[in-house]
């Protein structure tokens, strides 16, 4: 038990530590991922299960081969509600063997209330992931909801944003695209680490 505590607590300090490097000129950090923070260099990620909607134990090595953009979110937290649609907009356009979303529910009730919620929202290309115990949250630090981290192909966290955005806008498709090495960067200004108005805490 100790053991476990004592892990989970390094995984914690790996990224709440995290120093923000200085953001290179042609980073995609402008518009609505303008505090979006570059994580250089990139950190496994730290590789605990969660459960799709159907119970199923997964954990983010069966995503490797993929860009994945993590998002811990919840059906009580305002800003995470705004925000879904533009993740579901966004697996539209870029999901598929190259990309995911993987929107991680921390609903105490799990499947229970995030299937009738995205059936409510019309959420129909996002798939239902479940932390009901927050465990990945904690392992991950998080603190705040919503908090995004993008993962390049080898499972490893390339940057995070910690509040809401519009995650379709041209300007975060431009990111995904460019840890996906498919379109070049967005010339942007410098990201701030600091957590969006609105982040639920």
């Amino acid at each position: 038990m100790l053991a476990a505590a004592l892990a989970v607590g390094l995984a914690a300090a790996w990224f709440l530590n995290l120093a923000p490097p200085p953001v290179e000129a042609g980073a995609p950090a402008v518009g609505a991922v303008a505090h979006f923070t570059p994580i250089d260099p990139p950190r496994p990620a730290p590789d605990v299960a969660f459960e799709d909607g159907d119970g199923r134990r997964l954990t983010l090595a069966e995503f490797r081969g993929r860009v994945v953009l993590l998002n811990f979110w919840a059906t009580w937290c305002g800003p995470c509600v705004v925000e879904m649609p533009s993740l579901d907009r966004l697996q539209a356009r870029l999901g598929g063997a190259d990309f995911t979303v993987v929107a991680l529910a921390q609903d105490r009730d799990g499947a229970a209330v995030v299937v009738p919620f995205y059936e409510r929202l019309g959420l129909a290309g996002l798939g239902v992931y479940l932390d009901p115990r927050g465990q990945v949250a904690r392992v991950f630090g998080v603190q705040g909801l919503p908090t995004t981290l993008v993962l390049d192909r080898q499972g490893r966290a390339v940057g995070a944003l910690e509040g809401p955005a519009e995650w379709d806008s041209p300007e975060a498709v431009a990111l995904i695209e460019r840890v996906m090495g498919k379109k070049s960067p967005v010339i942007g200004a410098q990201a701030s680490v600091a957590s969006q108005p609105g982040t639920d805490n």
